[in-house]
């Protein structure tokens, strides 16, 4: 039973973070809310939400341990900045200019760029298992951008060049901070991002720098929608699963994300998504599924999935 309470709480946890995707994009078609506004409060609210559960928990005593030396203090700085506040801001970018569905499964290519960067490393060819999931990856994404017409483009260009560099962002994120929760907990690294992301954003769009008028009750949901329920509940339920589970399971699991992030758009929101489209989604998934169960190789580094 606790094995089956654990996988619940993944596939909650990652259709709400797919659901989140797309509330944020019914603010930004139905509302004045910036995308810069929103990315910045998320990250700050989230981000002092998390420390504060730290600090009145287990973790008191080592909420400030990445503070105590310049190495971790640079480390986590960096973190905030480029992995956080990156992944953030360009999956955001990407759902503002587009849609949730593409931007999100645009943001699973991630498992690509890392096994890239492990052949990199290691300077050695290509096994038979990744030259299959490099190509459906290729297949699935030209699927999914072009719904099998090569001359037309399902999304603008500049969310699909967002969507492409919120997976780089995530590959980093994800490589990155498996050095620092070797060293701290999850939810310290992560709070801490959170609010150094949310601090550096806040120069570029300020916390009280919006306008309410025309905000609806529903608009006002929503945002706290994306804030609580696609940050802070569904990383404690995948954190929390992993006292049930194993992480491969959870990684298998996290599938769930782009497929409500699909759902609930094209019914929601009406977005259009054609069957070749669906044929290049199945793709990117099937790519994720394969290089989670594939024996730990070049990607024996990476950390568990820590999402966003």
């Amino acid at each position: 039973m606790n094995k089956y309470k654990g996988y619940f709480m993944v596939v909650v946890a990652a259709s709400l973070w797919g659901v989140s995707g797309t509330a944020a994009q019914y603010v930004f078609d139905h509302s004045n809310v910036s995308m810069e506004w929103l990315v910045t409060v998320r990250m700050l609210i989230s981000g002092l939400l998390f420390i504060t559960l730290c600090y009145l928990g287990k973790e008191r005593k080592n909420v400030w341990s990445v503070w105590q030396s310049k190495r971790s203090l640079l480390q986590i700085v960096f973190f905030g900045l480029a992995g956080m506040l990156a992944v953030q801001y360009t999956y955001f970018a990407s759902i503002e200019q587009g849609n949730a569905a593409v931007a999100t499964l645009l943001q699973y290519l991630a498992p690509v760029f890392i096994m890239i960067y492990f052949l990199a490393v290691l300077k050695k060819p290509p096994s038979r298992f990744e030259l299959i999931s490099f190509v459906l990856a290729l297949l699935g994404t030209f699927l999914l951008l072009t719904n099998g017409a090569s001359e037309n483009l399902t999304v603008p260009a500049a969310s699909i060049i967002w969507g492409i560099i919120s997976g780089v962002a995530l590959a980093f994120y994800t490589l990155y901070s498996g050095k620092l929760i070797q060293t701290y907990s999850s939810i310290i690294v992560v709070g801490w991002g959170m609010l150094i992301g949310g601090a550096a954003m806040s120069f570029i769009k300020a916390p009280w720098d919006f306008t309410p008028s025309g905000w609806t009750s529903s608009t006002i949901v929503l945002i706290l929608f994306v804030i609580l329920f696609g940050t802070l509940v569904p990383f404690f339920l995948f954190i929390d699963s992993m006292r049930y589970i194993t992480a491969k399971e959870s990684s298998l699991l996290a599938c769930t994300e782009p497929l409500s992030a699909v759902l609930t758009s094209v019914v929601w929101l009406g977005v259009p998504f054609g069957f070749y489209q669906a044929v290049g989604g199945a793709a990117i998934l099937i790519m994720v599924i394969l290089l989670t169960l594939k024996p730990k190789e070049t990607n024996e580094k990476t950390s568990e999935n820590v999402n966003y």
